[in-house]
């Protein structure tokens, strides 16, 4: 291992230290203070719930002393003496309900020793309790036996719970009757509504009977069992309530006996409770821990940042120490060196002087054999056109040839007809030569614009001008093979490409084409164009021959040619295919599955229109 290895394996140690430090004073900052924070809002949790204890003892303590008070009515004695005495059970009723009226309970009513509802506040309602057997209610079985009833339950004829409070009436060891007071606690439920936190009160089966959400009630903290839930059916306690267990899962215990649990997957909360004095009951008080969390990712960020500081400054104190000792070592190395350098660079420039003079000459050298390049490919492109020119010439004498003897002919009629007077005739001969003559000028304008040299920018050309201009370059050709000649081009069609050289490259691959028809007995030539997706192409196809297979795999090699000797020079196809490659263009061949040879250009399309003719 060398030395800088070695310091760099060092320094990723030491790197590795230092963070496992602050993680660790992060983590301690983050455990004692959530610890203590946790404390603290158990604290304020536990006052919090000896408020609502208290809140709910008083609650009840309004009412524990009515159901003693009926026994000791005169109605209410009467009643129990002579239940069957309709005088005496309205009496009773009237009694009950202006005394339920004005305690502001839910309902008052009175059992004989069997559990028959004898007399009822409700007396007037269509669902009145007058009349009911209540005998299995635990209420009734805890007075009955001489023992004052704490209940809360469901009603069965309303389905609405209450707290039932009970006492027998009479002697306790032989009770002749019970009174019974039902009273509701939802008026608390609105005080708990109003809190941050979120409170609920179960019996003792574990079943929520008051909460802040109302929706939790009737709710159990656990599952119950089997014979739990059948039990609790039996006495109708909480009249046929499917009592869903609540979605309360444990998270972590605290030394303090709190928890801390998830509530309907939630975020974590602090859960306490309180056993109400004198009663199975418990007070669940679920205060949110945000706050707690907050805290104390405050404090591990701020342990962290502490001890990220303190190691910053030991490690700049242990860098400096450091720089100092090692700028002393290299002060004396730096003027030892320096002589050195100085005598390296004298050298060194000489070398590079030479150098550079050898790379200028280089240099110099690349540019001429460029130039001559460009110059070689240029006159080989002039020479394409001119052999192509070359081998139309035949047709264009043929072509010229017609057009001068007519003239030749109509010139010397024309002298005739004016001697003798026919200006008719005359003014007819020279307009028939105004046209050969402007025929001509076409022929040898298109001849002219086709052997010129162009340069090789970038500018628009119409596929179906170039195709119209090529076309009219072998006119002679194409009259004198009788042909079918299709043509499928739109002229809207605009190709990235300069239309000269465009031209030359119809023109090269339809002069192909023709000779491969050449002798055929049907010949046909097909000259197709479309846009596929962001390019534009332009097929030509004829029905000879095709290629043979060494033939396609060697066409567009420089020289080589399948045409007799002396009838081309084998650089058509090259050429053409230099063209299209420098506007990004491409040419391909393949024989086509029909028969015969297919030529396929591509160019990407202008962002402009074309200018229409020359």
């Amino acid at each position: 291992m060398t030395r800088q290895q070695r310091r760099l394996l060092d320094r990723f140690v030491i790197a590795l230290v230092a963070l496992a430090l602050v993680f660790a004073a992060g983590w301690l900052g983050y455990r004692v203070s959530r610890l203590a924070a946790l404390e603290r809002q158990g604290e304020r949790g536990q006052q919090q719930l000896r408020l609502y204890n208290q809140t709910l003892a008083s609650e009840l303590a309004r009412y524990d002393y009515l159901p003693g008070v009926l026994g000791l009515d005169d109605k209410v004695a009467a009643l129990i003496e002579n239940p069957r005495d309709k005088a005496r059970v309205a009496d009773a009723n009237f009694y009950l309900a202006a005394l339920n009226e004005r305690s502001g309970t839910r309902a008052i009513y009175v059992l004989d020793a069997k559990g028959k509802v004898l007399a009822t506040s409700n007396w007037q309602r269509t669902d009145s309790y007058l009349g009911e057997a209540l005998g299995y209610r635990p209420y009734f079985r805890q007075a009955i036996a001489g023992q004052s009833g704490r209940f809360y339950g469901v009603g069965t004829t309303r389905g609405e719970s209450g707290y039932y409070l009970s006492s027998p009436i009479g002697n306790r060891r032989a009770p002749v009757g019970v009174a019974v007071v039902k009273v509701g606690l939802e008026q608390l439920e609105a005080h708990w509504q109003d809190a941050d936190s979120r409170v609920m009160l179960a019996d003792e089966n574990g079943v929520v009977i008051l909460a802040s959400n109302p929706v939790w009630r009737l709710s159990t903290l656990n599952t119950l069992s089997n014979a739990e839930r059948e039990r609790i059916a039996q006495s109708l306690q909480y009249n046929r309530a499917p009592l869903p267990a609540i979605d309360l899962s444990k998270v972590e215990a605290l030394a303090t006996g709190d928890e801390l649990v998830h509530l309907e997957r939630g975020p974590v909360l602090l859960s306490q409770r309180l056993t109400l004095p004198g009663s199975p009951w418990q007070l669940i008080l679920l205060s949110p821990t945000g706050e707690v969390r907050r805290a104390a990712m405050g404090s591990a960020l701020l342990a962290a940042a502490l001890t990220a500081l303190a190691l910053t400054i030991a490690v700049a104190l242990n860098s400096r120490r450091r720089r100092i000792a090692e700028r002393l070592a290299a002060r004396a190395a730096l003027e030892a060196a320096n002589n050195e350098l100085e005598r390296k660079v004298f050298e060194r420039t000489a070398d590079l002087s030479a150098a550079n003079r050898q790379l200028k000459a280089e240099v110099a050298e690349r540019i001429r054999a460029e130039a001559n390049l460009r110059k070689t490919q240029d006159d080989l492109l002039q020479a394409g056109k001119l052999a192509v020119i070359g081998q139309m010439s035949t047709g264009i004498a043929h072509e010229l040839n017609q057009p001068l003897a007519a003239l030749r002919t109509l010139s010397g009629n024309t002298q005739k007809f004016l001697a003798r007077g026919d200006l008719s005739t005359a003014q007819t001969n020279l307009a028939t030569i105004n046209q050969l003559v402007e025929r001509m000028g076409r022929i040898t304008g298109a001849l002219k614009s086709f052997a010129r040299k162009t340069g090789n920018g970038t500018s628009s050309a119409n596929l179906a001008e170039a195709l119209e201009n090529a076309l009219f370059l072998l006119d002679t050709r194409l009259k004198g093979m009788k042909l079918e000649l299709v043509r499928d081009v739109d002229p809207e069609l605009v190709a990235a490409c300069d239309p000269n050289r465009l031209e030359q490259v119809l023109v090269n691959l339809i002069a192909n084409a023709l000779d491969a028809i050449a002798g055929v007995e049907s010949p046909r030539l097909e000259i197709r164009a479309a846009r596929h997706g962001d390019a534009l192409s332009l097929t030509v196809r004829d029905n000879g021959a095709g290629f043979s297979m060494e033939a396609e795999s060697r066409l567009f090699e420089p020289f080589f040619t399948t045409k007799p000797v002396g009838q081309g020079l084998g650089l058509g196809l090259t050429l053409s295919a230099g063209i299209l490659d420098d506007y990004g263009g491409s040419l391909v061949a393949d024989n086509h599955p029909c028969g015969g040879a297919r030529f396929t250009l591509t160019l990407p399309p202008s962002m402009e229109k074309a200018n229409h003719g020359r």
